[in-house]
């Protein structure tokens, strides 16, 4: 279809330099013997940034006249249907495809679905079937009336033709390095045909000897009474029932005690078969060691049974202790016994019986297989028995009984026999015992260090009642007229001071001015009075003069820094000149500075703002109202709040850990470390939106990024920072000048061609030709 160039969509001649008007089309010349048409079922839409699948219906006919649209009309151009390719499903990124292909020398249609080819009835192509299966999409119409020799489908993404003329019968020359090939696959086939019968010729060899054994002693191998018999392992006699290898040496070692016995609870893992077919057994196979009638270890029966005797008789003992619990108990003739130990020492004594059970049955070592994995486990058990001791939640550190009296209580001395039955090696503490005094003590000075921390947090905070209070402070960007010298702390300090004054029983008390994180290794200042009053007013903390001696009395300081004014007489206040001690090390500040500038280009993850613009202009509302952040005040004092590090959800995220930009300075990291906040993030405005970014992020990546927040086209942004237009996409952030706090305006062109209504434009013309796309990017296709 013929398309002029006019206006704004004029043609750009490289011979003139200049737009022309001009006509573009398409001029078929020659074509194919088969002829493959892709119908545009994938779209991409510019509303959503992703593919889309047009579901609506498109006529094709079987018979494809292409005479009209050729340049030459002298030949014979008749194609005829051969294939049909469907796609099933609503979305472009998943779904089903399936193939309808026309067998050439028959004319009969074949259905390719995976693994399964079915033959279709008659020699019509059927395509209602798969319509039927398709998922409904949202503008769902009414299949169109297709007369004969043509199709609807709503599902066909690709036709292909052939042409009428060629021949039906096709003779075809296999190469001579293609026979070759085949024909080496052939003897390699009957190569394994020919082993896999040989190993069946041995299998059944074998399988007739062992059937003429496994029929002559079967008759024999149960054990009549009063005979002499053998215990061997059921799993080995089933391996020689069932498989048709010869089966392994016999092993009994797994069902042995640590005694070198017949364990008692592996009986079940044992079969008892008549001495004479154990005779044989051993003399063919090998193994051992020979199970026989004296094989039961009988301490092992007797110490199963007492636990099991224990173990019934545990719930007459639970309540004959509940009731003893009852009674009060008189004088001091009871013992001391925890009360979580009362409250779970039932669970306590069957687990403890349960464990007994265990380390009989696994004490073997060559039952383990390996003894050091048995010693770890018996470790392993051990350090559990102790966690679980009765009554050791009463035992102070010092192995005496604990001061707390909560946490225990006096039962009789009945009760405490019951419970000595099942814990023989629990503590013993009779109610006349005395508690820890060593505990005694430490409580004591606990007591006395709480009361000592009350009261020099109450002194501190009433001689230092400025520090406490921000408002009280003073400021150097309007320096106070009452005084010309003001000292200097880490805002460290004074955030770690206050902490212990509002708690000081769970704070520890600070006894010292660490004033050389303010400093570089030679001693010198690392802050200039500008920088202080600045972007380095948040690591410091200024202190009058009167303060400073309390400070002194109070804390131990390890240098002393002030910053002093000097003015003239009857000068003006702001010719004032300012002088620190100790003075500013120039060459500290200037690395410290030139690695801030290398860190703000060389960071792993930081915040940076997209501002979307039209016209020049900040707008409002962005195209994805329901992502937009809200601007009320107290909705940017949370955000502003919250914690570095922590993933804003309405913003998209692609890299990972965050991680703090690096510092090299070695004081810069130890008050990083120390918690010194930076400044004042940068707040957001309605519109605005933050993402997470690193240095090496290329442009791209974040014009994805984008698309996906703003419904805004990779191809349709134009991004600018500081006036600077952004359009290298293969550059990263950190070379295109993008630092951590960087707002960067988005103007988004407006798309031309409208995707989104294509669906209704292909309703409409079904069965016929869409009409052409029109855009200054889009080309015929």
């Amino acid at each position: 279809q013929e398309e002029k160039l006019e206006g704004d969509n004029r043609y750009f001649c490289e011979t003139c330099q200049s737009k022309q008007n001009a006509t573009r089309k398409i001029r078929l010349l020659s074509l194919p013997c088969t002829l493959n048409l892709q119908l545009m079922r994938f779209v991409f839409d510019r509303q959503t940034g992703h593919k889309k699948k047009l579901n609506t219906y498109i006529g094709f006919s079987e018979l494809l006249d292409m005479e009209p649209f050729m340049e030459q009309k002298n030949g014979v151009y008749v194609y005829e249907l051969s294939a049909v390719l469907i796609h099933r499903g609503v979305s472009a990124y998943s779904g089903h495809y399936i193939a309808h292909v026309k067998d050439p020398q028959t004319g009969e249609w074949y259905k390719f679905n995976d693994e399964d080819i079915e033959k279709m009835e008659g020699k019509k192509l059927q395509l209602g079937i798969e319509e039927d299966l398709a998922e409904p999409s949202k503008s769902q119409t009414r299949k169109p009336k297709c007369g004969k020799g043509t199709h609807c489908s709503r599902n066909a993404y690709m036709l292909v033709y052939r042409l009428q003329t060629r021949e039906k019968s096709l003779t075809v020359e296999v190469p001579a390095f293609l026979q070759e090939l085949v024909e080496r696959d052939n003897c390699k086939f009957e190569e394994w045909c020919n082993e896999m019968a040989e190993m069946r010729k041995q299998s059944v060899a074998r399988g007739k000897i062992k059937h003429e054994e496994v029929k002559e002693l079967y008759k024999r191998l149960p054990a009549e009474a009063g005979s002499p018999y053998d215990f061997i392992s059921l799993e080995w006699l089933q391996k020689w029932l069932d498989e048709s290898t010869p089966p392994k040496p016999i092993d009994n070692t797994a069902c042995l005690c640590s005694h070198g016995k017949l364990h008692p609870d592996k009986i079940s893992m044992m079969k008892r078969i008549s001495e004479y077919v154990a005779d044989f057994f051993y003399r063919r196979y090998g193994g051992g060691p020979r199970l026989n009638v004296k094989a039961l270890c009988k301490d092992c029966v007797v110490e199963r049974c007492r636990i099991l005797r224990l173990k019934n008789q545990l719930n007459e003992d639970y309540k004959t202790v509940t009731n003893l619990l009852k009674i009060t108990v008189k004088g001091n003739d009871g013992f001391w016994v925890g009360k979580a130990s009362l409250r779970s020492w039932r669970q306590l004594a069957l687990e403890q019986l349960n464990e007994q059970d265990e380390d009989a049955e696994h004490s073997n070592g060559k039952m383990n297989g390996n003894a050091q994995k048995g010693n770890e486990s018996n470790e392993e058990k051990r350090e559990e028995e102790e966690e679980l001791n009765f009554n050791e939640d009463i035992v102070c550190p010092h192995g005496d009984l604990c001061i707390s009296e909560n946490d225990r209580r006096v039962v009789s001395k009945e009760a405490w026999e019951k419970l000595k039955q099942y814990f023989p090696k629990a503590p013993e503490f009779p109610n006349s015992k005395e508690c820890c005094s060593q505990c005694k003590i430490l409580e004591r000075e606990g007591e006395e260090n709480e009361a000592l921390h009350k009261m020099m947090a109450s002194e501190q905070k009433t001689s230092l009642q400025n520090l406490f209070h921000d408002k009280c402070r003073p400021c150097l960007g309007s320096w106070p007229q009452e005084t010309d010298e003001l000292y200097i702390v880490s805002q460290f300090f004074v955030e770690e001071w206050r902490k212990f004054v509002r708690r000081p029983t769970r704070c520890s008390p600070v006894s010292s001015v660490g004033n050389s994180a303010l400093l570089c290794p030679h001693g010198g200042l690392m802050f200039t009075y500008a920088s202080m009053t600045k972007e380095d007013s948040k690591l410091i903390a200024l202190i009058w003069p009167s303060e400073w001696e309390r400070i002194q009395k109070l804390f131990v300081v390890d240098h002393v820094i002030k910053i002093t004014r000097t003015r003239a007489a009857g000068a003006d206040p702001e010719s004032a000149v300012y002088t620190s001690e100790p003075q500013l090390c120039p060459e500290c500040r200037e690395g410290l500075l030139c690695q801030q500038q290398r860190d703000l280009r060389e960071y792993t993850q930081a915040t940076i703002y997209i501002h979307k613009v039209v016209d020049n202009k900040k707008v409002m509302k962005d195209a994805a109202p329901e992502l937009n952040v809200s601007s009320s005040e107290a909705e940017e004092e949370r955000e502003e709040n919250k914690p570095e590090g922590e993933q804003d959800p309405d913003f998209n995220q692609t890299n990972g850990g965050a991680k703090r930009q690096k510092i090299s300075h070695q004081n810069y990291i130890t008050y990083q470390k120390q918690g010194i906040r930076r400044s004042t993030r940068h707040r957001k405005v309605r519109g605005e939106k933050a993402f997470l970014v690193s240095a090496n992020q290329t442009l791209k990546d974040l014009k994805i990024q984008i698309m996906n927040a703003f419904s805004v086209a990779t191809f349709d942004q134009n991004l600018s920072i500081d006036g600077k237009i952004l359009s290298d996409d293969t550059a990263t952030l950190g070379s295109l000048g993008v630092i951590p706090e960087s707002v960067i305006l988005l103007k988004a062109d407006e798309p031309i061609a409208d995707y989104a209504a294509m669906d209704d434009i292909m309703q409409g013309g079904a069965g016929g030709t869409p009409a052409g796309f029109r855009g200054s990017g889009e080309g015929a296709s």
